[in-house]
């Protein structure tokens, strides 16, 4: 048997059989639903049904008999490392690169370039995410934390929990924003036409909160910074496509033509602060704006 640990964390939402068939490898809904039958599923060391409903915090245990268990192998891809101690490391993901292997993927990604740079990692999200305490879209680019150990990745879930790591993005939107600065406080949730994608819905949904202000207005645009209160998947996407200033270049949540022909949106996360999970100390950092913004801000000038 292959003992498989998972932490839930604020954007995992949905069924546990729904959830599990979506993280493991290839793995058929009816599949999990025969194993969490079986008891070799637990919560919080409990068994429940398939259609137990997750939330932020708990802590699955599944025994998944050994079928072909996926390689995730090291890669000697670049990797802008902004910093590295014992406990952690905080990279500069670019802009394309996917964050940790999934069913379909399992080269070219964050992950399989950490475990060519680095020597150890957290084990508690199991082989597919070592390290991984949160993430970022394939195409939005800026800081992570990667935690080295176990104990360093169970603080850093706890203060993101608790959300005192701060996280701030940059992002070139459509429109003029009149105001200087306001918050977008909506639930989120899967959108109940297209699974694939998350809307403000009050079904099945969580509270999230996104603070934005004005850096810089040009015509038909506006530079903003953006101050993540809660961590839904695609907030800061979400939360702006609703208040009708979707990200410049989002295939997703912009209905409006991309007229600079880019590869993904202008979202960049530029900031992050939090206190070291060991030393005790604060710590922030931060990353310049990154080419593609500049190039494009360049021509509306």
């Amino acid at each position: 048997m292959n003992l498989i640990k998972l932490y839930i964390q604020e954007e995992d939402t949905g069924r546990l059989d729904t959830y599990l068939s979506r993280e493991l490898d290839e793995v058929s809904r009816t599949y999990i639903q025969k194993l969490i039958n079986e008891g070799l599923v637990l919560v919080n060391g409990k068994q429940k049904k398939p259609k137990y409903m997750i939330k932020e915090g708990d802590k699955i245990q599944v025994d998944m008999p050994i079928l072909k268990e996926p390689e995730v192998l090291p890669e000697n891809i670049p990797l802008e490392i902004i910093y590295e101690d014992n406990d952690l490391i905080i990279v500069n993901k670019p802009q394309g690169m996917v964050v940790h292997p999934a069913p379909g993927n399992y080269t070219g990604t964050l992950v399989n370039a950490l475990l060519y740079h680095v020597d150890k990692l957290s084990t508690i999200n199991g082989i597919m995410r070592p390290g991984i305490v949160h993430r970022l879209d394939k195409d939005t680019s800026g800081l992570l934390i990667v935690a080295k150990n176990n104990l360093s990745h169970e603080i850093l879930t706890d203060s993101l929990k608790k959300r005192e790591i701060r996280r701030e993005y940059i992002s070139l939107v459509h429109g003029n924003i009149d105001e200087e600065q306001g918050f977008v406080d909506k639930p989120i949730g899967r959108d109940q036409k297209d699974r694939k994608k998350m809307a403000v819905t009050s079904i099945n949904s969580k509270e999230a909160k996104t603070y934005y202000k004005v850096l810089e207005r040009f015509h038909k645009y506006t530079l903003i910074e953006a101050k993540l209160h809660t961590g839904r998947t695609h907030q800061i996407r979400v939360h702006l496509s609703y208040i009708n200033h979707p990200v410049v270049g989002d295939p997703v949540y912009s209905n409006i033509k991309d007229k600079f022909n880019l590869q993904g949106q202008l979202l960049h996360s530029i900031r992050l602060g939090f206190t070291h999970p060991t030393m005790g100390e604060y710590m922030i950092f931060e990353t310049d704006m990154p080419e593609r913004f500049k190039k494009i801000i360049s021509k509306l000038n």
